[in-house]
């Protein structure tokens, strides 16, 4: 069961990311195959560099002038585009019925070299992201954009009811309702790919699918892959970072035939507590899982700051997808590699039991 810290991160979730901010700078450290909903856009844009006006890209390695095989951190700049979606009335996984949702999703793409703000060439893997309580999309910037630097089209979700702008009418009563928000982008991500003259027009590969989320973003996509209730079997792979299993989704977790899964989690976090990640990693019985136990890390250091855990996650996630999404053999290793970094994180696989999980 989720700790009372856990249920009432919610209320703690704002003061302890000022906390994680102050601590930084003194360091100096469901359904699948829905219709595809409408949707408004506004114009394409390449996110500044640190030093001025441009796409953005990866610290880690200068952009590609040609064309190159996808997977590797900053070998594409960057472009971006905000979508809305309107997902259409339904009945949520609790019986409620709810009207239309405005889905309002940041995408970032690969942009093909030399092509001002034209997306590379498709097909291409997507990953859907969803935020934690009260976060901001832009706040896991450097997180996404490694993902989309690699080659990866990356849909960020900002959900109706638990979002940054609402303050204190934010409401976590709603996260149950998330997985099928989720859901409903994969498909109008998918149905824009489908479509003639749209920006994304055949952009996106149907078979090459991974989610991703971060606190309640990870107890939706906890949900999302591994409930009965919200199980969407289009995803290849799904990465929770920092979840829980959320008490409120009606169904049961993990059945057979789950995606393959990565936890991740602070062994210092006192918002989601490491037992909520460990109960996950260890109750998935039939599917590939893994858990990266990152050493002294707090509940957002590892996905909201630049620094030395949060490099360790990007890369570690970005393994996971292209052994998983992509079906790259060889991200194995790199995975296994960049996970167990001494004094920062351990990698383990299989049900092992996390070192010292907290």
């Amino acid at each position: 069961m989720v700790s009372a810290a856990r249920r009432t991160r919610g209320t703690r979730l704002i003061v302890a990311s000022q906390v994680v901010t102050a601590i930084l700078t003194v360091l100096v450290i469901a359904a699948c195959g829905g219709s595809p909903a409408q949707h408004t856009t506004s114009a394409p844009t390449k996110r500044p560099t640190a030093t001025g006006p441009g796409p953005s890209q990866s610290p880690s390695a200068s952009p590609s002038p040609s064309a190159a095989p996808l997977g590797s951190p900053g070998t594409y700049q960057v472009g971006a585009q905000q979508l809305t979606f309107t997902e259409p009335a339904h009945t949520g996984p609790t019986g409620q019925s709810l009207g239309p949702r405005t889905l309002v999703t940041q995408v970032e793409y690969p942009l093909a070299p030399s092509s001002g703000s034209q997306p590379l060439a498709g097909p291409l893997p997507l990953i859907v992201f969803g935020p934690g309580y009260q976060q901001c999309v832009d706040a896991y910037g450097e997180l996404l954009r490694t993902w989309a630097s690699a080659g990866y089209v990356v849909a960020a979700v900002t959900f109706p009811v638990t979002n940054c702008e609402l303050g204190n009418a934010a409401s976590e009563s709603d996260l149950a309702n998330q997985p099928a928000d989720m859901s409903d982008v994969i498909s109008s991500m998918l149905g824009l790919s489908g479509q003639q003259h749209d920006l994304f027009s055949g952009l996106l590969s149907g078979q090459e699918i991974g989610v991703a989320g971060q606190s309640d973003g990870g107890d939706t996509v906890a949900a999302l892959a591994a409930n009965t209730c919200c199980i969407d079997r289009r995803l290849k792979a799904a990465a929770v970072l920092s979840g829980a299993e959320w008490p409120a989704m009606p169904g049961q977790y993990f059945p057979a035939g789950t995606p393959p899964m990565l936890f991740t989690q602070g062994n210092a976090d006192t918002i989601n507590p490491p037992s909520a990640s460990v109960l996950m990693y260890r109750t998935d019985q039939a599917g590939t899982r893994y858990y990266l136990n990152l050493f002294g890390a707090s509940h957002l250091v590892p996905y909201e700051e630049t620094n030395p855990v949060e490099r360790l996650t990007a890369r570690v996630t970005l393994a996971f997808f292209n052994r998983y999404v992509l079906g790259q053999a060889g991200a194995l290793a790199t995975m296994v590699q960049d996970g167990n970094a001494p004094g920062l994180a351990t990698l383990v696989s299989g049900g092992h039991v996390p070192a010292d999980p907290g």
